[in-house]
């Protein structure tokens, strides 16, 4: 028998791993002036957004 809170735990951990990776991006692109590492570091910032709408009521 599973648990049901197996799935949010797993929502949860991909939501701090992209808003880890989120800070990660954006420092290395803001030190290094790369907008393209700015840009994976927004995309990131959207993505755990829009799984925080979506997923957690």
């Amino acid at each position: 028998m599973t648990d049901p809170h197996d799935f949010t735990r797993g929502i949860r951990r991909t939501q701090y791993l992209l808003v880890l990776l989120m800070a990660v991006l954006g420092t290395a692109g803001f030190l290094t002036e790369s907008m393209w590492l700015l840009g994976l570091a927004a995309w990131a910032l959207i993505a755990a957004g829009l799984i925080e709408m979506i997923y957690r009521p």
